[in-house]
């Protein structure tokens, strides 16, 4: 890893010294008006007002107001409100975000790109795009969620959206803030930055604190320590540098409950596994160089590396009473069937540590061609990613210790090049065009594993098995935008999906490349969007995603104990329709008090659309026109809000999600051990106020989530029933000085 921080390092140090000698204009631009140049890094969409009427395809930006306003326990409160979005709480922490775009499978957010400041956070971007590290929400200064044709310039997921999170700039001034929530059991938030800009130096420091006793079922505490720093190197010159260090210890589990654990009540939050611990480290840095060249030739350098180690300690069971080694804790009903579950004296320790090293120099060109404005965006993406993964067998149920079963070493390289040039062949008219190349080269090493030796299977052995393979692909896009007038715009998109395969699944543990492919679609768009003198604004969006093959998970995680890893699952087909309208009736009466009606509607169909047969006792079951698992036709989120200029305000918004099924089959009933079953339509309702005091730069806040206390399962994954959180009282004060 010093080898890989070495090389960004140096990477960095040539970009800040090699291209930082250009010629300065007549007139500089400062840093300090930071309302001017932004802090260097990757943009998505763009903060700046008017810029998402520009965007080829759905776009949504969630920034710092709503965040205060709506006060969020964790991100998957406001991502709900984006339309086409379903979060599934896991642990009800927000710990581990399962996010699904467009009916998509939500399973540790593998198909959609997840960035914080523009920079990858996944365990590995390409082999392993998995989301055990989670942002949180607590530090953010908004969300950009993009949708539409315009995601071919980032990789290497194109297929559900990209989700950016992104966290405050340096101010041009001193600026301090600390931000204080609580609830009952234990938890407590405690956020603080300070930052400020000195000469041609702006820089923000900020601090997290986070911890629950008892969450639910969960009991956590994270801190999170993150600086950013803005330098100018010129009039025409700047750099960027963020670092970052989060370290994460929870009780996060796989096991849930049984179906008559739910139906009896009482149990929704026991702890059935109490040893079971993830300890997650992290370290990041990135830097961002930007270079004006002239008026109209741009270079933006982005290098970044940073590791994750999760080593996650889990304690065995089984639902079979004639298991040898148990505990004798049992969970459950034995008199039915798989109805009770038997906790081993035994864990399996799976301890993964990764690492991911990428630089992209971004190059961005207006120019006039056949008396036409052009805007070109270009560049390459170099990215190196490894993980070095061991499973020990401990001896009792509450060791991290024990004998290694399996070890083994995963690499990947890829390089992506990629163009997109927006014609505007009118004031009214644009016209957006791109193509990206991927090619991902991967290796799997098998340094220790289970075979099958002398007619015994199962027997532990140290091996050299290596094998490797490639994925290359050319991805397309075309994106129209047409301005009717200054309120209404149309846009429509077409591009193509793609996300390369897990290194882990496309190399067997003998070493042979298996047949997974890359997942595939053709992905369409046509919406409008509608602003009219900041009282209504609306968006409206039908879409298609046609899957030549989509990747279907049946790793634990997914709730499949009986195979690990993801399948060619074959033709799938998403279409729906979006509709997201805010209304401003204060706007609307010339008040200077806000009261607004919010409203997020999706309808949307996704199913198999080609044969497909899943073997059930024996007999071929063809799921074709099936549902995909955990896929609403039915999601809608609104609100209510109050925002006076005596300085309260109050919101109250809810959340409606569609009955889903949990597997291929469509299964309705549920299985004894509560891993099967459909999960049935849900309305769950939040509520908060909030005042600014007067004279003061200071907030209070007070929120209650799940305000019916309603209860329901959130989700039967990974390996049974999860309750969502009862209702829940959070307090909150935020200064800023």
């Amino acid at each position: 890893m010093k080898r890989i921080f070495a090389v960004f390092f140096s990477l960095s140090i040539l970009a800040s010294g090699v291209w930082a000698q250009p010629k300065r204009p007549s007139q500089a631009v400062k840093l300090s008006d930071s309302t001017i140049i932004e802090m260097p890094q990757i943009i998505i969409i763009g903060k700046r007002d008017g810029l998402i009427s520009k965007t080829p395809g759905s776009a949504t930006i969630l920034n710092s107001r709503e965040i205060k306003q709506f006060a969020p326990l964790t991100s998957n409160e406001l991502l709900r409100k984006v339309t086409g979005v379903n979060v599934v709480d896991e642990e009800g922490a927000g710990l581990r975000l399962n996010i699904s775009i467009r009916g998509l499978d939500p399973d540790r957010s593998r198909n959609v790109l997840m960035l914080e400041d523009g920079v990858p956070i996944a365990l590995g971007p390409y082999g392993e795009p998995e989301m055990y590290f989670t942002p949180s929400i607590d530090k953010m200064a908004g969300i950009e969620v993009l949708k539409g044709s315009g995601q071919i310039l980032f990789g290497p997921q194109t297929i559900g959206g990209v989700v950016n999170f992104f966290t405050a700039d340096p101010p041009s001034m001193e600026a301090s803030r600390i931000k204080l929530t609580g609830a009952k059991n234990g938890y407590f938030s405690g956020f603080g930055t300070y930052g400020n800009t000195i000469g041609k130096t702006g820089f923000i420091v900020s601090y997290l604190h986070k911890r629950a006793d008892d969450l639910g079922p969960t009991s956590f505490r994270l801190n999170d320590l993150s600086a950013k720093i803005k330098i100018e190197l010129n009039s025409n010159s700047n750099l960027g540098i963020k670092l970052g260090y989060y370290d994460e210890e929870s009780n996060s589990t796989y096991i849930g409950l049984t179906q008559t654990m739910y139906d009896q009540g009482g149990e929704d939050f026991v702890r059935m596994s109490p040893f079971d611990n993830l300890p997650i480290k992290r370290f990041s840095a990135s830097t961002t160089h930007q270079l004006k060249i002239n008026e109209n030739i741009s270079l933006k350098t982005t290098a970044y590396a940073y590791t994750t180690s999760r080593n996650w300690q889990r304690q065995d069971f089984s639902f079979n009473s004639a298991t040898a080694n148990k505990t004798g804790v049992i969970w459950g009903n034995t008199s039915i069937t798989n109805g009770a579950v038997y906790m081993l004296n035994s864990t399996g320790n799976r301890n993964r540590q990764f690492e991911v090293a990428g630089i992209e120099p971004r190059l961005s060109i207006n120019y006039n061609f056949l008396n036409i404005k052009n805007e070109l965006e270009t560049g390459l993406r170099f990215l190196y990613e490894k993980a070095d993964e061991q499973f020990i067998i401990g001896q009792n149920a509450n060791t991290a210790e024990g004998t290694m079963r399996d070890k083994e070493v995963r690499t990947g390289n890829s390089i992506s090049a990629y163009a997109q040039n927006t014609f505007n062949i009118s004031s009214k008219l644009s016209l957006n065009a791109g193509l990206r190349m991927e090619n991902f080269d991967y290796e799997r090493k098998i340094l220790r594993g289970r075979y099958r030796i002398n007619n015994i299977n199962n027997v532990i052995r140290d091996t050299s098995i290596v094998s490797d393979d490639n994925t290359f692909t050319l991805i397309p896009g075309l994106g129209i935008n047409f301005a009717v007038n200054d309120n209404v715009n149309i846009f429509s998109g077409v591009h193509k999906g793609f996300a390369p395969p897990r290194i882990k699944d496309a190399i067997t543990s003998e070493g042979v490349p298996y047949n997974l492919d890359a997942e595939l679609s053709t992905n369409y768009e046509l919406g409008t969007r509608m602003s009219f003198e900041n009282f209504l604004s609306a968006e409206f969006t039908a879409f298609i995603l046609d899957f030549k093959n989509q990747i279907i998970p049946v790793s634990n995680s997914s709730g499949n104990v009986n195979a690990t890893g993801v399948v060619n699952g074959g033709q799938t087909l998403h279409k729906g329709i979006e509709a997201g309208i805010k209304l401003d009736f204060g706007k609307i009466s010339g008040s200077k008090n806000s009261y607004t009606l919010e409203t997020n509607l999706t309808l949307q169909n996704s199913v198999y659309s080609n044969d497909r047969f899943i073997q059930v006792n024996g007999a071929s079951i063809n799921v074709k026109n099936n549902a995909l698992p955990y896929s609403a036709n039915v999601m809608m989120w609104n609100a209510l809000g109050m925002n006076l200029q005596n300085g309260f305000g109050f919101r109250i918004a809810g959340n409606y999600i569609g009955s889903q099924y949990t597997d291929e089959l469509n299964t309705a009933s549920a299985s004894s051990n509560g891993r099967i079953g459909q999960l049935k339509s849900r309305y769950i309702i939040d509520a908060n106020a909030f005042y600014r005091i007067p004279k003061t730069n200071a907030n209070l806040n007070i929120s209650v989530k799940n305000l019916s206390n309603k209860r329901y399962i959130s989700t039967r994954r990974p390996e049974g029933i999860r309750v969502g959180l009862p209702r829940l009282l959070t307090a909150g004060f935020e200064i800023n000085f």
